[in-house]
């Protein structure tokens, strides 16, 4: 079960239950994969409100693995939308509000900005 205190939120994709995690391994990566040089940036990024499709995946993959998943890009990129994409935006969001605090979210992160 996912706990918020500790900067945890659970995510249904098919029949499975995860929990997303953004741990300072999880952000370092996301650091490398949006080519920025600091935390900072980092925020800055995603508060935009301007997430593509590749953006949420990078942010899925990261914090899945640091919710403790062993996955690989490949794998995160074929996990089921059944619930099309609001759930996993949803997810997302709600982890950044945990991780950086509600100004550095996405506005709108259920409408991804292209692909």
């Amino acid at each position: 079960m996912a706990n918020k205190r500790r900067g945890e939120v659970a995510l249904q994709l098919g029949d499975r239950r995860y929990t997303l995690c953004l741990t300072l391994g999880a952000l370092a990566e996301l650091e490398e994969a949006f080519g920025v040089d600091d935390l900072m940036a980092l925020a800055e990024r995603f508060g935009t409100g301007r997430l593509s499709s590749r953006d949420l995946l990078r942010l899925l993959v990261a914090a899945l693995r640091g919710g403790g998943h062993e996955v690989t890009d490949a794998e995160v990129a074929n996990l089921p939308l059944l619930g099309g994409i609001e759930p996993v935006a949803s997810a997302i969001a709600d982890l950044l509000v945990v991780t950086f605090g509600a100004e550095s979210t996405p506005s709108n992160p259920s409408q991804p900005q292209g692909a």
